[in-house]
Formats: structure tokens, sequence, C-alpha cells
């Protein structure tokens, strides 16, 4: 049994131990509050027009999420009503999870090292999905890649949007502390 009281995630380690002090001598901080960290990680499912026809879709993609974020996702209601998609105010369309601390290095951690290989054709992720201040977008086709979920009991294949947000103020210094996490960029 893993005692968690005194556990702490591989990245969380390598990150005190080894990124720190890398970014630190790369971009010459005069403290160690300057250094980026990871702020959190959010992920999200929009069901769209399959939450519309069958309600019962989006409790599928909350429990999917729930499973591999390990963490209870929320569901994203509609702020008003849109005729033309058949959309109703209050209406679920979605689900999402923001994850901190011990929770946001794990799935880091499993997203780069069992998820990422597992993508089809996977030859890397774009560099230019930084968003100019230090935060960095993608997605993934389907999230049947991550191992928490059985394919045999998935109904529908969903998208899924990860948000990973740092302190880092440019986007050089947000992909200096991601590519000491090993992840896979293509130049």
């Amino acid at each position: 049994m893993l005692d968690t009281a005194n556990y702490t995630p591989r990245l969380k380690t390598v990150y005190k131990d080894v990124i720190r002090a890398a970014m630190k001598e790369e971009f010459s901080y005069k403290n160690d509050m300057q250094i980026p960290r990871l702020d959190k990680i959010v992920l999200n499912i929009g069901c769209g027009a399959a939450a519309v026809r069958d309600s019962k879709k989006v409790k599928s993609a909350q429990q999917d999420l729930t499973l591999i974020a390990g963490q209870l996702a929320v569901v994203n209601k509609a702020k008003k009503s849109i005729a033309g998609f058949r959309v109703r105010e209050e209406m679920p369309l979605g689900t999402k999870v923001t994850l901190r601390g011990e929770r946001m290095y794990e799935f880091l951690d499993r997203l780069i090292t069992v998820a990422m290989p597992r993508i089809r054709d996977f030859r890397g992720i774009s560099a230019k999905s930084f968003d100019g201040r230090g935060n960095y977008a993608m997605g993934v086709k389907e999230h049947l890649v991550f191992p928490e979920i059985d394919f045999d009991k998935v109904d529908e294949n969903w998208g899924m949007d990860i948000v990973i947000a740092t302190t880092a103020k440019t986007d050089a210094e947000a992909k200096a502390l991601l590519t000491g996490f090993n992840m896979p960029f293509t130049s």
C-alpha cells in the first residue's frame, strides 16, 4: 500500500532538484521566487451535439474524465439558449476538472510517459501552442489513450482539451520549463 504521507510525485522531485537549477542558470534569475513553476492543469471535454441529442452522454464524459484526473469532474452548463443549436439555458454540454498540487504532477507524468506514446502516428506536440503569457494548450483526439479508460465500457470517443498554466512570464520560459519535464515538442 502506498504511504501518501511521505509520497512525492516523481516530476515534482525532478522540478525541485533539476529543473529549477537549470532554469535559474539559463535565465539568470536573482531570486528563487522568479523561477517559473506549474500553476494548474485544466482538462475539458466538450460533448457538443451528442449532449444535445442525449443528456446521458455528459454523465458518461464526466465519469471518464473523473477516472483520468483522479478527481471529480464538474459539469459545464449552457449560459443562454441558442435555438439554432437546439441548446437551452442550463443544459449540460461538457465537463471539466482543474488539477493542482500532487495530482497535477501525477497527471503530467502520466500524460508524457504513458498517454502521448499511445497516440496514433505521434511525432511530438507543436511548440506554437503557447498563448504569449506562458500557458500551453493542446488537444487529444481520443481520450482512450489514457490507461484508466476501459475500451469495452466506452460508449463514445471523446476529444479532450488540456491547458497547462504556468507562472512563466514569457513563452520561452514556459517552453524551457515544459522541456525540463520531457515534453516532446517538435521543432
